[in-house]
């Protein structure tokens, strides 16, 4: 087990959660329940995975909680787009937040491969990967 706030893709995606809830204050109110509700969930998601998973013993049990972040992170990637292309969002929001969104994937993909890497190593015995494993 380890600390989910120690995690640099935890504190970029807990920005980015907080990025989205601010820009999504001024979403028309007719989206609440919709879009806003959407957006502010995948994104919430990211980070809540990230540390669900690491609170779980097992190798197996964190890698497969980051997929389920990479797929959060992509849901909010689609509707930041949708509503980038509805107008709810300025471009430059959009193309900041999404920058930041790329970002965050390319971390997970490659926390994702270090644990794949860890869980590998301990089956064969080898040293871990990662410090302080």
């Amino acid at each position: 087990m380890r600390n989910h706030e120690d995690l640099e893709v935890w504190q970029k995606a807990h920005a980015i959660t907080i990025r989205v809830y601010r820009i999504t204050a001024a979403f028309p109110r007719s989206e609440m329940f919709g879009l806003t509700s959407q957006i502010r969930r995948a994104a919430a998601s990211i980070g809540a995975n990230l540390a669900e998973g690491c609170g779980r013993w097992s190798e197996a049990e964190m890698a497969h909680f980051v997929q389920i972040a990479m797929g959060c992170a992509s849901e909010l990637h689609n509707h930041l787009r949708l509503a980038s292309d509805l107008g709810f969002l300025a471009p430059p929001d959009y193309h900041s937040a999404s920058k930041d969104l790329i970002s965050v994937r390319q971390m997970l993909t490659a926390f994702l491969q270090s644990r794949r890497g860890v869980r590998d190593s301990k089956k064969f015995g080898a040293a871990p990967l990662a410090k302080g494993e």
